[in-house]
């Protein structure tokens, strides 16, 4: 009887990567601290990031120890991951949890001092771009959720296996590291709201072109998506040593106010090769609108902001009077036009909107007539239904606009579902080839069944209306997802209200 074995080849580096990784979740899996992988990703990304800020300063170190020059670590001994985390035999159990955890522990050298998390969100840069304000912003709003210290020893062990100093490896973890995000995505329901779809997302980077030397700006960044984006494009035209600098020093920025998403943020950007990554840890709408000067300007501006949101009320004193808005998208749209370069080159944006933005009235129309009198709004791409699905049904827009108004014409998009498809699904997404005739067309201008376009006298007697339909294609009845009819009706509840709100305001001054 014969028999044929059947040949295993040595593992790729992919291979061993993803295994790694696995390996490291199947560990987390036992531990009863984490309940998912909304819990298990932040946990491999605050270990994985400590990990790659060693591999990095070990490079450097070495670097600058071969030029002569002093090298200074962002992270001092004895809190360095080769201090404490390299020996697979080192710091176990609960004197482990308590070096991580506790404000005061027995660190790994024997001595009494400050713990790892106390020790690592104390940290203080000295100049712009310094990694420790990263670092220490990181780790004020991480925690360690996992309770056995030996399981996370196993892990730890686990990812001291990862070469962060290795531009193959660093490529594969990029792609993991994404796959990973979405894993979570999908895993957690409120995890989508900092979501947009990566063909979106490349879309909208390919028709903008940013160039090196600009200034790349995301106010509501969440994971990072156009910005990853943004400097993968870039990435693509240093050619000296010079550019390198400006690509790292000089071009991407990033806000997002909440933890999680700015650990992961930071991470991506990292693992993408951003090596000090520019995210302010704050809410981009706390600053007076008014104060905002041509230092704080940039020339791009790429965003999802969220919506449906609502901001606190010293956060609605920030805007004029007569554009405060409960809604956070109409918000934001107030800080992108503010934060775009006025000089020189006009500064540009790209701005995911829900379907409401186009036709509300109220404070709405009042931002959209400013929208079009200052700005050249040039193209609205209509997104067809179903494109952040599972994340939400409502119908979605791309604005794309530029300073150096006023708009004489806006050009309209009408992208359409493939033949035979009535949506989108988390099974069926979007793919970025179905944009293939919009970026032919984008080049050309020329109206077709699927684009038209408006005069923007037309759009401003019509109360900045901007929601207009196909007058190319066929005839058909348009039925609104129940969340868009929601929209419809809390929109115009929210007109009545701003209207009743002004005359109380009149029928109490006095006569």
């Amino acid at each position: 009887m014969n028999s044929t074995k059947k040949t295993v080849g040595p593992l790729t580096t992919a291979q061993q990567l993803v295994g790694i990784i696995k390996s490291a979740r199947d560990i987390m899996r036992k531990d009863k601290g984490l309940n998912g992988d909304a819990d298990r990703l932040p946990m491999l990304t605050w270990i994985m990031f400590l990990k790659f800020l060693d591999d990095i300063e070990t490079v450097r170190e070495t670097e600058a120890t071969l030029s002569g020059k002093r090298f200074k670590h962002a992270i001092e001994a004895p809190y360095r991951w080769r201090d404490w985390a390299t020996k697979a035999d080192g710091i176990t159990g609960d004197e482990l949890i308590a070096f991580i955890n506790q404000d005061e522990a027995t660190r790994p050298d024997g001595t009494r001092g400050a713990g790892l998390f106390a020790y690592l969100k104390n940290l203080q840069g000295t100049d712009s771009h310094d990694r420790r304000d990263t670092i220490a912003a990181v780790f004020r709003g991480t925690v360690n959720r996992m309770i056995s210290g030996y399981l996370l020893r196993d892990v730890i062990n686990k990812l001291e296996s990862v070469h962060f100093n290795s531009t193959e490896e660093l490529h594969v973890l990029s792609r993991t590291y994404e796959s990973m995000l979405k894993e979570m995505r999908d895993a957690s329901g409120d995890a989508g709201e900092f979501y947009t779809p990566r063909p979106v997302v490349r879309l909208m980077v390919e028709l903008t072109d940013p160039r090196l030397g600009e200034t790349i700006l995301d106010p509501a960044c969440g994971t990072g998506g156009f910005l990853v984006e943004a400097y993968s494009h870039l990435e693509k035209q240093c050619r000296t040593v010079k550019d390198r600098k400006t690509l790292q020093q000089a071009s991407i920025q990033g806000c997002e106010a909440k933890p999680l998403p700015y650990l992961l943020v930071n991470m991506n950007l990292l693992l993408h090769g951003l090596e000090s990554p520019d995210i302010d840890p704050g809410n981009a709408l706390r600053f007076p609108l008014k104060e905002i000067g041509d230092a704080q300007r940039v020339d791009l501006i790429l965003t999802n902001p969220p919506f449906g949101g609502e901001e606190e009320r010293g956060i609605l004193g920030n805007f004029p009077e007569d554009k405060q808005a409960a809604e956070t998208t109409l918000l934001f749209m107030q800080l992108i036009m503010r934060k775009l370069k006025r000089k020189s080159k006009p500064g540009r944006a790209a701005v995911v909107v829900p379907n409401g933005t186009l036709f509300g009235d109220g404070v709405c129309a009042r931002i959209k007539q400013e929208l079009l009198t200052e700005f050249s709004l040039h193209t609205i791409v209509r997104l067809p239904n179903g494109v952040f699905a599972p994340y939400t049904g409502i119908p979605t827009n791309l604005l794309f606009f530029e300073r150096g108004g006023p708009t004489k014409e806006v050009w309209y998009y009408e992208q359409p579902l493939p033949e035979g498809r009535k949506n989108y699904s988390k099974t069926r997404p979007l793919q970025y080839e179905e944009f293939t005739p919009l970026i032919e067309w984008w080049k050309s201008r020329e109206e077709n069944d699927l684009a038209w376009k408006v005069p923007a006298a037309e759009l401003l007697a019509n109360n900045c209306n901007l929601d207009r339909k196909n007058p190319n294609g066929k005839e058909n009845i348009t039925h609104l997802p129940p969340e868009q009819l929601v929209e419809n009706i809390l929109a115009k509840e929210r007109r009545i209200i701003d209207i009743m709100t002004r005359v109380q305001a009149l029928l109490k001054e006095p006569v």
